[in-house]
């Protein structure tokens, strides 16, 4: 917590708890695209829904915009 603190993403207030600033939400919206996006393509490939959640969870961490916007190419093309 005294990381995302002091890199602006949440803000503490003693006796009500911890709460994500407009910087953090954008942060965890981004992640929460990139994630989906990770799942989506790895479920149009056939992998099954479980798999997929489980192989995105650590896929979305390490995985390039560009590699990214390709999977959400291959994603739409698949439609």
């Amino acid at each position: 917590l005294t990381r995302l603190c002091a890199d602006g993403l949440v803000s503490r207030k003693p006796y009500r708890g911890v709460f994500l600033t407009d910087a953090g939400r954008k942060v965890a919206e981004e992640s929460r695209i990139r994630h989906q996006t990770v799942e989506a393509f790895l479920r149009s490939l056939g992998v099954s829904a479980e798999t997929a959640r489980i192989d995105a969870e650590g896929i979305e961490h390490h995985v390039s915009a560009e590699t990214l916007e390709a999977f959400r190419k291959a994603i739409i093309a698949a439609r």
